[in-house]
């Protein structure tokens, strides 16, 4: 939670707030007792951001090198820079270190790095994200009252309970920039921080257990009435997608993970349901770990189409072993068409995939159709300075059939698209890449339309959530799922007590 002006909260149990300042001050209250923090006067933060065009694995230096000259044959002068942790959990290393490849370019404020990003999707047809540093954080001054008695005043609050109730927090913000976009009470447990966000306003950060971080995070992830053994793979993926985040996200933040979509969804004890959490202590500790024993980077995505994807089709950088493409049948069903090759024969196939198949199943995801107007199409691609778009053609796919580089001719120029989402964005954000694209035209032969049909719902890489329910449906294990879905990889144990 963040941009807060006032946090009020109470515990069903006793409570002990520390209000960190010149003169530290400290309380304690008794159950049900209210508290409010609020925000008397503040400073935002200075934030610099760099335009990131790529990230390669840590280890590839020689990929480094050659993204390097390639950008630079474009006339993109960029430069490397490592990001992320190596740190240990109970003796075992993990790594998340990655090179983010970054524009050469001096760094902006955000406004004017967007400003610059913009030109570069137009003048490159290159779509990038921002990297942001922290030059100096925000200040807050805060009041802390309990009840209608003021504790104190300081830079910042930590909450903590005395009997391991949770915290209840009033008004928690949730789904900012989505259409669901509201407020609700939530209740948390482990400790509350508050502190000053970018803006200078108030942030609420949760520190907390792994697994109880888990168990208000999964249900958000998949269906809790799910069949046990998928809910099982679903914790070990997250655990391991929450493991392989630290020191890749919110550099500029006072947290590791954000609470909404952009990390995962949490809602603390609010979110937990008892089957999600007995298949978080089910799997307590476990991860997913490749044949050299790195940390396997867990994605997963909803509904994979009968086909997961290749890792570099869709976001670069080096091939994993154990996120390979694959198709999604059943045991014992019949070999469908390559998608790779045969799209259209792919998406005809009555072959019997897993996220078919499975009780969950969603018949508007698994087989989709999008239709734009060709204005549509040209108010969603103006951006690209191409004029009417005359002919679209898929220049490479994935193994999954997936668009890799898609080819726009306009009457005011032609380009290439590349990348699985930004070529999503594109159109208004389609349920995949895994798509074949045809005209409507008039009798001149002008399309006046375009049509995208295609499957699955998601990136495609990974764990394919409604195929694992699937899968546990047919009977096979969490361990046989996450072996179908993640080639090569085992699952390790990391730490087993309490």
């Amino acid at each position: 939670m963040e941009r807060a002006t006032q946090v009020t909260f109470s515990s069903k149990g006793r409570l002990r707030v520390v209000v960190a300042g010149p003169k530290e001050s400290k309380a304690e209250s008794a159950p049900a007792a209210e508290w409010t923090v609020k925000l008397l006067q503040s400073t935002p933060a200075t934030v610099l951001a760099d335009i990131q065009l790529a990230e390669v694995p840590y280890r590839d230096l020689d990929e480094r090198d050659a993204l390097l000259e390639s950008l630079e044959g474009q006339g993109l002068k960029a430069r490397a820079l490592t990001i992320g942790e190596l740190y240990g959990v109970r003796g075992k290393v993990i790594d998340t270190r990655r090179h983010a490849i970054l524009l050469d370019e001096p760094a902006r404020t955000p406004e004017a790095a967007e400003a610059r990003q913009a030109e570069l999707l137009q003048k490159k047809a290159t779509r990038t994200t921002l990297r942001t540093t922290l030059v100096t954080p925000g200040a807050i001054e805060v009041e802390v009252r309990l009840g209608d008695k003021v504790v104190g005043t300081g830079h910042g609050v930590r909450v903590s309970s005395l009997d391991e109730a949770p915290i209840d927090v009033r008004q928690v913000e949730f789904g900012v920039g989505y259409d669901f976009h509201g407020f609700e009470d939530r209740s948390f447990r482990g400790a509350l921080e508050l502190a000053a966000d970018q803006r200078g306003q108030l942030a609420v950060v949760n520190t907390v257990s792994l697994e109880d971080l888990l168990k208000g995070l999964v249900p958000s992830e998949i269906f809790a009435k799910a069949h046990p053994e998928a809910l099982k793979a679903q914790a070990v993926t997250a655990r391991g997608e929450v493991l392989a985040k630290v020191g890749l996200k919110h550099q500029a933040d006072p947290y590791l993970l954000c609470s909404e979509q952009h990390c995962a969804v949490y809602k603390g004890v609010s979110g937990e349901a008892a089957t999600t959490s007995a298949a978080v202590d089910a799997t307590r500790g476990e991860a997913l770990f490749d044949a050299t024993g790195r940390l396997v980077d867990s994605v997963y995505s909803a509904v994979c189409g009968g086909h997961t994807e290749d890792n570099d089709v869709v976001w670069g950088g080096s091939p994993s072993s154990s996120l390979r493409g694959k198709p999604d049948t059943l045991p014992g069903a019949k070999a469908p068409p390559p998608p790779g090759t045969n799209l259209a024969g792919f998406l005809a196939s009555e072959t019997a995939f897993a996220c078919q198949k499975s009780s969950f199943a969603n018949p508007a995801k698994f087989r989709w159709e999008k239709r734009f107007t060709a204005k549509d199409v040209e108010e969603k691609t103006a951006s690209l300075g191409l004029g009417a778009i005359q002919a679209m053609t898929v220049a490479e796919r994935g193994v999954s059939g997936r668009v890799k580089v898609l080819t726009l001719s306009g009457d005011q120029g032609a380009t290439q698209v590349r990348g699985e989402l930004v070529i999503r964005r594109l159109f208004g954000m389609l349920n995949s890449a895994m798509f074949e694209v045809r005209p409507e035209r008039d009798a001149k032969g002008v399309p006046t339309a375009w049509v995208f049909k295609g499957g699955g719902w998601g990136h495609g890489v990974g764990m394919c959530q409604v195929g694992a329910i699937g899968r546990a449906e047919a009977g096979q294990t969490y361990r046989e799922i996450l072996g179908h879905y993640y080639s090569g990889a085992q699952v390790a144990r990391l730490y087993e007590e309490r």
